[in-house]
């Protein structure tokens, strides 16, 4: 049984910084994308930025040059960290993985909130 836990986020002035983790728990896990999406509220699902099993990574347009994405093949864990916050990336934040080698591919965490206020 595949587990998406994700850790992290709360809230924070315009400009500061936050770090989102996600761990993926399993056996015999073969990951090769994980991701963060977002929503804000009345908005769809977009996607923050991804990092592949071969380091490629990638990054929303309108995160670009603030949030950074790694990840330890050795955990599990994807990092996602977050600076220059700016009001409008108030939303919750989704990790999300796929691991090819199980019948079923992709997994959601929970979410979990980031507020932006001044």
């Amino acid at each position: 049984q595949v587990r998406v836990v994700e850790s992290g986020g709360g809230s924070v002035q315009p400009g500061g910084s936050l770090e989102l983790s996600c761990t993926v728990f399993g056996e015999h896990l073969q990951v090769d994308v994980m991701a963060w999406y977002r929503q804000a509220p009345g908005k769809q699902r977009e996607l923050v930025a991804q990092i592949t099993s071969g380091r490629v990574r990638g990054l929303g347009e309108s995160v670009k040059g603030r949030f950074a994405i790694s990840k330890d093949s050795a955990t599990n864990t994807a990092t996602l960290t977050m600076d220059s916050l700016q009001i409008e990336d108030t939303a919750v934040y989704y990790c999300y993985v796929r691991i090819p080698n199980y019948f079923k591919t992709d997994y959601w965490g929970q979410g979990t909130q980031v507020t932006v206020s001044a």
